[in-house]
């Protein structure tokens, strides 16, 4: 059953995000421009490049010069400004955030549908995950906008998502008892399903759950894990993707309708440019993390790690895609219900069906 916000709790979240968010956008927000107009965006991750390269300067600058200073946006990243990731689809439904960012994995929460395209083990390389949003788009943007009012702009991606641990391990089916930080639901299924031990953790707190001892190992982005310092507190990692962590940008209906023509005009036209930025930002840094991570003399970065790299196996590949089948799938559908499933064959199923993970490896 859908959970339901209190109107207490409601009000509370939105004094307390408005107050965020006026306080990061008051600084060094320039002057509105005279005649204009100026949007004020919810974006990604802080920190990372999808952000601080792209998303951040097309809202800041590039908008501005497109329509010759007629328009301008204001942007902060959504954990830095009191948002709560898993409401970010509904505050944009209420219109408390008028255009927002929101991580697929964690709306799911809210709407199980939106987890499908990022299954655990459903993308193992970035051609099967183009291949899978472009059956999967149409029903998504169709569903956003009847059921929460919502205009899909784009869906952003992170570098895939790997795993790292302390100790040696010679392939996937090698960590009974390790545990495991997570970020989904469908993640938790699979590493429960290799034995271990899924250990829920936010993105900012998974260095210190490593040193603490409360995880020995972690799923995430390869360069996002580089980014953070994991390559200095474990020493294996495999660079099979188990996720990839989707994003969607859009915005209230009623928001982008009270647009004047000329500037949802320009949005339309740029933003898929941006999102193909923001695709090959990930796809590149998805090996540049792998680099530095093993300090290569491509890498980079000024802190080169020394990690191992575990092999993947055709026994790797073949147990992700049986979990993928018997465990992940179904319960993904427990959570969901009889339309996710109807959804699921008549979209990512069929494109999965015909070209299954892991068929390239066998």
């Amino acid at each position: 059953m859908e959970k339901k916000l209190s109107p207490r709790t409601l009000l509370a979240w939105m004094l307390v995000l408005w107050t965020s968010l006026a306080q990061a956008w008051a600084q060094a927000a320039p002057p509105a421009p005279a005649g204009g107009q100026r949007l004020r965006i919810v974006g990604g991750l802080a920190g990372i490049h999808q952000y601080v390269r792209n998303e951040e300067p097309f809202w800041t600058q590039e908008l501005s010069r497109l329509t010759a200073g007629k328009y301008s946006a204001e942007i902060a990243p959504f954990d830095r400004s009191g948002v709560p990731g898993e409401e970010m689809l509904r505050l944009m439904e209420l219109g408390v955030v008028p255009f927002g960012t929101a991580l697929m994995n964690l709306s799911s929460a809210q709407n199980p549908m939106l987890g499908a395209i990022d299954l655990a083990g459903l993308n193992p390389d970035i051609a099967s995950l183009r291949r899978n949003l472009a059956a999967y788009r149409p029903y998504l943007q169709k569903m956003l906008r009847e059921k929460h009012g919502v205009e899909l702009l784009a869906v952003y991606i992170y570098p895939a998502q790997v795993l790292f641990c302390k100790r040696q391990f010679s392939s996937l089916l090698d960590l009974e008892g390790r545990r495991i930080r997570v970020s989904s639901p469908t993640q938790s299924d699979m590493v429960a399903a290799l034995g271990g031990v899924p250990v829920l953790v936010g993105f900012s707190q998974i260095v210190a759950n490593m040193q603490s001892g409360n995880t020995e190992c972690a799923i995430t982005g390869t360069m996002s894990g580089y980014t953070i310092g994991l390559h200095e507190v474990t020493e294996y990692y495999h660079p099979m993707p188990i996720s990839w962590g989707l994003a969607l940008f859009g915005a209230n209906l009623n928001a982008w309708n009270a647009l004047p023509a000329d500037l949802r005009a320009v949005l339309g036209r740029e933003i898929p440019k941006l999102e193909a930025n923001i695709w090959a930002e990930s796809e590149r840094e998805t090996a540049e993390g792998l680099a530095c991570n093993r300090g290569d003399a491509s890498c980079t970065g000024t802190r080169k790690g020394q990690m191992k790299e575990v092999a993947p196996s055709k026994k790797d590949a073949e147990r992700m895609q049986e979990i993928l089948r018997s465990v992940v799938i179904p319960r993904w559908m427990q959570r969901c219900n009889q339309r996710c499933k109807d959804m699921w064959d008549n979209t990512i199923g069929s494109v999965w069906t015909a070209a299954p993970p892991g068929a390239a490896t066998r």
